[in-house]
């Protein structure tokens, strides 16, 4: 099914913006001594790297080189727009005028080289954190590994030390380790051995050999 195509005052004013503008910079490419169909070329290099650094920022919103060469391109356009008012004897062309717009193609190639090679934009912190957050579901998904029951001890003195330290498996351990590294990496500090604790949901012996083989406080 065919869609009817209506007038839109947004496309239709683009248009025109576009046409003027690209006038423009004929005009002064060709006032600057690049005639003939040089005049022509230099209006599409200029919209060629403002678009190309425009799409460069829908994907990289961050990144500084595409923000330089979108202002490097807006400032050409609307250059040629203000220096075709009025403002400048078209007739006599300053020769600081004429060195840029002779320089302008080496200038718009190294833009879109820059543009089109630049390394995509890098991932969020936040992305790191998630990843963390999932291992720590499926760890929780996997049954609790059964440890070595602790024997009971006979009554003894207060100041006697347990007889016996459960083990502590390789996986469980390797999963604590990560917790821990990942609360040092975010927020600088060692994870208290409480918190590991409650993040385990282990039994306080169980907990405590993996705080003491951790060394956590």
């Amino acid at each position: 099914m065919t869609r009817s195509l209506r007038p839109d005052a947004v496309l239709i004013q683009a248009v025109i913006a576009g046409a003027l503008s690209f006038a423009h910079l004929h005009d002064l490419a060709d006032a600057a001594g690049q005639s003939g169909w040089k005049a022509w070329a230099y209006p599409i290099s200029v919209d060629l790297l403002l678009v190309a650094a425009w799409r460069r920022l829908r994907t990289a919103r961050r990144d500084r080189s595409a923000w330089t060469w979108f202002t490097i391109a807006l400032c050409a356009s609307l250059g040629a727009n203000i220096a075709t008012a009025g403002l400048l004897d078209l007739e006599h062309v300053p020769a600081w005028l004429r060195i840029l717009v002779a320089g302008w193609p080496a200038l718009a190639f190294l833009g879109g080289t820059l543009l089109v090679h630049s390394p995509d934009e890098p991932a969020a912190p936040a992305q790191a954190v998630d990843e963390v957050a999932a291992l720590d579901v499926d760890m929780h998904r996997v049954e609790e590994p059964v440890s070595a029951p602790v024997p009971e001890l006979a009554p003894a003195a207060p100041e006697a030390p347990p007889a016996d330290v459960p083990a502590v498996p390789v996986a469980l351990l390797d999963h604590a380790r990560k917790i821990a590294d990942a609360h040092r990496d975010s927020t600088g500090s060692p994870m208290p051995a409480a918190a590991l604790s409650a993040r385990l949901q282990l039994p306080a012996p169980m907990a405590n050999a993996i705080a003491a083989q951790l060394q956590l406080a």
